[in-house]
């Protein structure tokens, strides 16, 4: 173990232990609970829109998808395309929308409050089955969190890796728990600048040695196609799937609580553009830098590190850095880990307490208890995450989060774009197209996605959108209430009010 990256480590573990603390305290004197889940609608642009960033690009971004180019070459990019092209339609097409038509809610404070409120209804059936896919799916996405910090302190650290993820599990826990969406959008802003940081100065480097006289370049065989953007080479069925499963992750953004909640939050429309201009050029860094990162380590390492691609960063950032340096960057990827863990376990602890523990248990409860709840919530998926990454079934970081993030997408992708683009959108259709859309891409996963390797968010979500529309459009219209809401957030949208609730 390597005492200067082990200081390093601890002490950003220790800053973000510090800002949960420093947020409970906070919190203790304001209280409530739009304030624990949404930080008060007061988050600024730069943090929110950082804060996005961070929780949606996980560990896999420096460990999964510069391994996965490494190993295979640039045919690899569709993903980051894909995400790059859903990081600007969500933050142009649903951010500005979703953050007024909340309001307009009845001041929703989770998504599925919102599309409850959205159709002025009562029923609660919507809230109670999207917080049951909250659960399951968060489960499962803050396993692969654990999963990759628990890689981390196991390889840099050399603690033993179930014990890794227990601690790894406790230290998210701990500033979650403590300091509520403040808290995980500052340690998210921090870890979001860490990450970019750390992308932007290792391939600079990286190309200063590989150009100095003192340079022995290693021995490399490139796969075929190493550097085409069709992986087989030729436009197969091979390429034409690893295309349309690329882009398909796009779709993810439309429906992803954590990611959408942070869209809700920001305090003033003004505040909203300067977001929707640093997360989209925060995003594109990051996929551009961190595919350079997986074509350098090919060229850097040539074939030694082939078996274990998905360390290539981290091999990277150890031989050119000195160690307190290293383990600055190290952090990186637990930041990467750490900030989408944080989200997750908010996000379903708010889904919890607002949309199940309030309705279903305790009507009357009061903004103490409905945080406590909350809190309570958040250790109990923290729990079965860990089981679930420390299983020797689990099959890593990338199969867990493609997992997730197709589940949520085909939830709730179709119906948030309906809810904020078509008036005629019906209580039942959205019911439909949140049930739909997880059953179809739960069972494409298990019986057709390896045998037709295309992503089961593809026909998850077109099957929930087309439920959707076909049970909106059998359904009874929208009453006036309903139609009147969804005219009067257009009006301020068009008229481009700023002001701050």
């Amino acid at each position: 173990m390597n005492k200067s990256e082990f200081l390093a480590i601890i002490l950003y573990l220790g800053l973000v232990i510090g800002i949960g603390i420093y947020f409970f305290i906070k919190s203790s004197k304001s209280g409530g609970e739009k304030e624990y889940f949404l930080g008060g609608r007061n988050m600024s642009g730069l943090v929110a829109a950082l804060s996005a960033g961070a929780s949606d690009m996980s560990a896999w971004i420096l460990m999964g998808l510069p391994g996965s180019i490494y190993l295979y070459g640039v045919g690899q990019v569709w993903i980051s395309v894909g995400l790059l092209l859903g990081t600007l339609a969500s933050w142009l097409f649903v951010a500005p929308r979703l953050r007024i038509f909340s309001i307009q809610a009845n001041d929703s404070i989770t998504i599925p409050q919102f599309l409850t409120n959205r159709f002025k209804t009562k029923n609660i059936s919507l809230q109670v089955i999207s917080a049951i896919v909250f659960i399951i799916v968060y489960c499962i996405y803050a396993a692969s969190s654990i999963y990759a910090c628990g890689q981390i302190f196991n390889l840099v650290l050399g603690i033993e890796s179930g014990l890794a993820m227990l601690v790894a599990t406790i230290i998210i826990v701990t500033y979650t728990f403590l300091g509520g969406f403040n808290a995980v959008c500052w340690t998210d802003f921090f870890q979001g600048m860490l990450m970019l940081g750390a992308l932007f100065l290792t391939p600079l480097i990286v190309l200063f040695i590989m150009n100095s006289s003192s340079y022995v370049p290693p021995e490399v065989v490139f796969p075929e196609n190493y550097y085409n953007f069709l992986s087989s080479g030729s436009f197969d069925w091979k390429s034409i799937s690893d295309i349309l499963t690329g882009i398909g992750w796009g779709l993810g953004y439309f429906g992803m609580p954590h990611i959408l909640i942070r869209y809700i939050s920001i305090k003033s429309e003004k505040e909203m553009k300067k977001s929707q201009k640093i997360g989209c050029l925060w995003t594109c860094l990051i996929l551009i830098l961190t595919s350079i990162v997986g074509i350098m380590g090919r060229h850097f390492f040539g074939d030694s590190i082939i078996n274990d691609p998905n360390l290539v960063f981290i091999k990277i950032v150890r031989v050119i850095f000195p160690g307190f340096i290293a383990g600055i960057f190290l952090s990186a990827i637990i930041a990467a880990a750490m900030s989408s863990a944080d989200s997750q376990l908010l996000a379903s602890s708010s889904a919890f307490a607002s949309d199940v523990y309030k309705p279903l248990i305790r009507k009357n409860a009061s903004n103490e208890e409905m945080m406590r709840s909350g809190r309570i919530i958040v250790i109990v998926i923290s729990i079965v995450a860990y089981f679930i990454a420390n299983s020797p079934q689990c099959s890593g970081i990338m199969a867990l989060v493609s997992c997730a993030w197709g589940g949520f997408g085909s939830a709730f992708g179709p119906v948030i774009i309906l809810s904020l683009y078509w008036k005629r959108f019906t209580y039942s259709g959205a019911i439909a197209g949140i049930s739909v859309g997880f059953l179809v891409d739960g069972l494409w996963y298990v019986f057709l996605s390896s045998y037709t390797g295309i992503y089961e968010i593809i026909p998850g979500f077109l099957c929930g959108l087309l439920a959707a529309v076909i049970v909106s459009l059998i359904s009874k219209n929208p009453s006036q209430e309903v139609c009147d809401l969804f005219d009067s957030s257009l009006e301020l949208i068009d008229s481009k009010e700023i002001f701050s609730k």
